[in-house]
């Protein structure tokens, strides 16, 4: 088969060449990928910072979107022929994947490939770090960063369809305004103003109850401003450094709580029980219209450098979709 291949010279170039076909197991299904997408974690593994777990495929692509081509001696749940995406630990930028049966989702009627591409990891991402792990109730308020990213406008959407506010941060008040437009209550532009002083004054100085945080370190002290009482933040990059002091009196006084969580390195089975409360909690969500995944643009495979440009220079409003075969 054919995948995008990191050079090995250590310049980071991609080329469009040939990859051993992943093997077929009893309860994996393989797939003929029409469709993945863009992640920053692409990005930082293209530059050698972030290696696949041990035993996962090296190839770039945390998700993917095509149709069944054959199943395990054991799989029940899914059958040649069916339309699925899935959530990937790598090998996403690749004509063919192997997946457990228990990862392949049905992409909701109605959607194409490059929409369903769209949704695993941003999706899962806004579920696990805001539902799961941020323990949102109906009628909470949300701060979510990076609004305009593909998390940021899953997250936004997400939100909203559980009966919670949620508001964003962005880089611009163009971004502003088209997550305001998608389903956010208020915007921050983070490069014009204070986001903590904002918030303050959107919630009457209540604050919010969970924060979806991908910056890290720099936000630390205003994102732990910004929390109500019994607050919690959920970081899940570190764009922003890997290293911020803290008060602990305001943890303590406040009963906030502070929760990292990356997804990519959970193991299967955690996986899977995640894949199953989404396949229940959320996927009804796109078949009701509640949820559409976000695609800025589609690239070509064969362009995948171009797009990780794109999304490098901070460009997109949602997900960045490459094309793999019509």
């Amino acid at each position: 088969m054919k995948a995008t291949l990191i050079a090995t010279d250590g310049s980071g170039n991609l080329s469009w060449g040939e990859a051993p076909a992943p093997a077929l197991g009893s309860d994996t299904v393989l797939v003929d990928v029409h469709a993945t997408a863009v992640n920053r974690a692409d990005l930082l593994q293209r530059r050698g910072l972030y290696p696949p777990p041990p035993g996962e495929s090296a190839i770039l692509g945390l998700e993917a979107a095509g149709i069944v081509a054959a199943v395990g001696a054991g799989v029940t749940r899914v059958r040649p022929g069916d339309r699925v995406c899935c959530l990937l630990a790598g090998g996403g930028y690749a004509e063919q994947v192997v997946v457990h049966e228990a990862m392949a989702l049905p992409i909701p009627d109605g959607l194409d490939f490059a929409q369903a591409a769209a949704i695993p990891e941003a999706f899962y991402t806004a579920f696990v770090n805001i539902v799961q792990e941020g323990s949102l109730a109906r009628g909470e308020r949300v701060l979510v960063h990076a609004g305009a990213s593909g998390v940021g406008t899953a997250a936004i959407q997400l939100v909203k369809a559980r009966g919670a506010v949620v508001y964003v941060t962005a880089g611009s008040d163009e971004k502003v305004a088209r997550c305001v437009a998608l389903g956010a209550e208020a915007g921050v532009n983070y490069k014009t103003e204070s986001f903590a002083e904002r918030i303050a004054a959107l919630t009457g100085k209540q604050g919010v109850d969970v924060i979806l945080d991908c910056v890290g370190g720099s936000y630390l002290e205003p994102n732990i401003a910004s929390l109500k009482p019994r607050g919690r933040l959920v970081v899940i990059g570190l764009m922003g450094g890997v290293k911020a002091e803290v008060n602990l009196g305001l943890l303590v006084s406040r009963r906030l709580r502070i929760v990292g969580s990356v997804l990519r390195s959970r193991s299967l089975a955690e996986k899977i029980a995640i894949t199953d409360a989404f396949a229940v909690e959320v996927l009804p969500l796109f078949r009701k219209g509640a949820l559409q995944p976000i695609v800025d643009r589609v690239y070509p495979i064969t362009d995948a450098a171009a797009a990780h440009d794109y999304v490098a220079a901070n460009r997109n409003f949602g997900k960045v979709v490459l094309r793999v075969r019509d």
